[in-house]
């Protein structure tokens, strides 16, 4: 296991220290294990590709860190039914597993569907508006 600490990190996730720890401190990410008063964070290759799915779903969705947090927890949530699913053989079980999943993958749903209507009305608004400039800046010959 290959471990890497707060400033490389960053540069390999194109952000800053001080937000690694505050992503650490509101539960975004766990925190890096345990250290020893002086010595320094420690991160897996995981911890990177967590804080990269992170930083790309932030930015890709523009979400506030609460509703970031809640995408998070549903994915985490399903990496573990993931697990048990596939650890036991039990068709009401993974019934169960499925129904949850389902679940938390709805709320993921929601979130991503809100965005995606805003953005929808944020296009109609600037394409209705581009129009109207449109009709000023190059007007029609009369008849």
């Amino acid at each position: 296991m290959i471990s890497l600490r707060i400033g490389d990190v960053a540069t390999l996730t194109g952000t800053t220290p001080r937000t690694i720890r505050y992503y650490e401190e509101i539960g975004l990410l766990e925190p890096s294990g345990e250290r020893a008063a002086g010595k320094h964070r420690l991160y897996s290759e995981g911890d990177v590709e967590r804080l990269r799915e992170l930083l790309r779903l932030k930015e890709l969705l523009n979400v506030s860190l609460d509703e970031l947090k809640v995408l998070a927890d549903a994915e985490a949530a399903r990496a573990a039914l993931r697990t048990e699913w596939h650890e036991i053989d039990d068709p009401e079980r993974r019934a169960a597993i499925a129904r949850e999943a389902i679940s938390h993958i709805d709320r993921q749903l929601e979130l991503v569907r809100r965005r995606r209507d805003e953005l929808a009305r944020l296009e109609a608004h600037l394409s209705a508006r581009r129009e109207r400039l449109r009709e000023v800046a190059i007007p029609q010959p009369s008849r």
